[in-house]
């Protein structure tokens, strides 16, 4: 199998591990791994690495980031979500005096920057532990709030006690404490109980393919559907390099500005790759104001 990533729309109930332990199995693949994890009950897409395309899967982690959510106001869990335990509920008279109005001013309040309490059932890890595993023993770890930001929340729907909405928002955003904090905005509670992600770095669910269907499918067709790392890094700013700078970044050189490489003037982005004259990704190259010089990413030669 050749390298690059491919595009799942991953389905509810399977792990993102899972997904890609049978990818992996399916065609004999060396290496592979996702670009961020999402809950068993989520689904939507879910990019996975493979071979040299797990070099670049970093720059997808900090990706930005688009789901679909579907809340259920009123009732509170301890996971946050639809697989947790109910610990408190609201009476139906608090849930009816929450107006589509409310729930519009009130999701306007979380446009921004702001600080987030991640989940304490969560894959964040304390002493080496995942918080989750913690939390089932009795051991709940709160880890401080996070700066996050969301860049836009629509609401889509409203069919009480549900509410779905569209979210934009930074990487290191959980739409699990979004929900909870919704709905204690609303003085009603809530929980997630749906999740659907639709994009990541620009990077739409409308272009994966189902895990069904890949699975049908052999390895020379599989390999069609195959995303190049070109491409996949298409938000990046590219350069081509000549035969010099190939030599360069294969022996690990110094690149030196405005003389082996310009920075884009179109783009502000530390990051840059390098193609080859057949438009394969072969480096990504940081560059360092401080010392306005570039430095290795990642190479992807050999």
């Amino acid at each position: 199998m050749k390298h690059g990533f491919i595009a799942i729309d991953k389905p509810e109930g399977i792990s993102s591990a899972k997904v890609v332990d049978r990818i992996k199995k399916k065609w004999n693949i060396k290496k592979i791994g996702h670009t961020g994890t999402l809950d068993p009950f989520a689904t939507g897409l879910l990019l996975c690495g493979i071979n040299k395309g797990t070099k670049i899967s970093r720059f997808f982690l900090g990706g930005t980031k688009e789901y679909t959510a579907v809340i259920h106001l009123g009732i509170e869990t301890d996971t946050l979500d639809l697989t947790g335990k109910i610990v408190k509920k609201s009476s139906k008279i608090q849930i009816k005096s929450v107006s589509q109005k409310k729930i519009v001013d009130t999701l306007n309040n979380f446009i921004g920057h702001q600080l987030q309490e991640p989940p304490i059932y969560s894959a964040l890890k304390h002493n080496g532990q995942p918080l989750y595993r913690l939390a089932r023993q009795g051991k709940a770890i709160k880890k401080p709030p996070r700066d996050i930001q969301i860049f836009s929340i629509n609401l889509i729907k409203t069919n009480m006690p549900f509410i779905k909405i569209h979210v934009h928002c930074s990487s290191g955003t959980y739409i699990r404490s979004l929900a909870k904090d919704i709905g204690k905005k609303l003085g009603c509670g809530g929980h997630l109980s749906s999740l659907r992600r639709t994009n990541l770095n620009n990077f739409s669910v409308t272009n994966a393919l189902t895990l069904n269907t890949l699975e049908k499918m052999n390895a020379k067709k599989a390999r069609e559907h195959i995303i190049s790392m070109t491409d996949i890094l298409r938000f990046m700013p590219m350069v081509y390099a000549n035969e010099n700078l190939v030599e360069k970044i294969k022996f690990g050189r110094k690149i030196k500005l405005n003389n082996d490489i310009k920075i884009p003037k179109e783009s502000e982005k530390s990051f840059i790759g390098i193609v080859n004259i057949k438009k394969e990704l072969i480096a990504v190259l940081e560059f360092d104001k401080q010392h306005g010089r570039f430095n290795y990413c990642c190479v992807l030669l050999g």
